[in-house]
């Protein structure tokens, strides 16, 4: 029987690169011999991509915000059955681009929903399984979203026919971000055990030195 493997997860607002962090992990972690599984939330499975489509489209800006959280755990829970357990039971290491700490932050947080139900519906749809590390790059909320907005408005301009719209949330407000930054801070001090929080205002180079130095300290691969 394989040992289990290591299950990692990024979290943060978007625009602090949160996707190239994931991917320079990865290719130091394969370098160094182990199998690794990149993927991301909402989607991961053709399931669960048709249903990041419907949230993150801004043609869907009247969704509900529990209509959002079920949805959001509907990808989950595919998604853990499908690629995180399988590939976790093999002895991969998986290295995801956002999980539940996300709809903490995001619904619990910015929509208001509150810690609680995101939390029960974790425990209930997902098997409460949880990150052995969860690396939360911290940045500016004001120039994060900035960055995130400019790089989806890049993605339509060049991008074929039928490409997918994922501007909702960045046309949210300040407000909103700045209630999802402070769920972030409160997930990181309540799980201070599982949550490294990363400063990210530096270059892609300097975070991820320090990403390195805190998988290296608290993930034995």
């Amino acid at each position: 029987m394989s040992k289990r493997g290591k299950f990692i997860t990024f979290e943060g607002l978007d625009g602090t690169g949160k996707s190239t962090q994931l991917r320079k992990l990865a290719a130091v972690v394969r370098a160094a011999g182990h199998k690794v599984v990149e993927t991301r939330e909402p989607g991961g499975t053709l399931t669960g991509e048709k249903i990041r489509k419907v949230l993150l489209d801004s043609g869907t800006a009247g969704l509900s915000p529990m209509a959002e959280m079920a949805l959001m755990f509907a990808s989950r829970a595919q998604h853990i059955a499908e690629v995180i357990e399988p590939a976790l039971a093999a002895g991969s290491v998986v290295l995801c681009d956002r999980f539940t700490d996300s709809t903490e932050a995001y619904q619990g947080s910015g929509r208001r929903l509150g810690s609680h139900a995101v939390r029960e519906l974790h425990r209930v749809l997902c098997g409460n399984l949880q990150p052995d590390l969860t690396i939360l790059l911290d940045s500016d909320a004001g120039l994060s979203v900035s960055r995130a907005r400019r790089r989806n408005k890049r993605a339509l301009k060049v991008a074929s026919r039928g490409h997918a719209d994922e501007n909702r949330f960045e046309s949210e407000t300040r407000a909103f971000f700045a209630r999802v930054h402070e769920g972030y801070l409160a997930i990181a001090a309540r799980d201070h055990g599982r949550v490294a929080v990363v400063d990210a205002r530096g270059t892609p180079g300097q975070t991820h030195q320090k990403i390195l130095e805190v998988v290296r300290r608290k993930v034995k691969l």
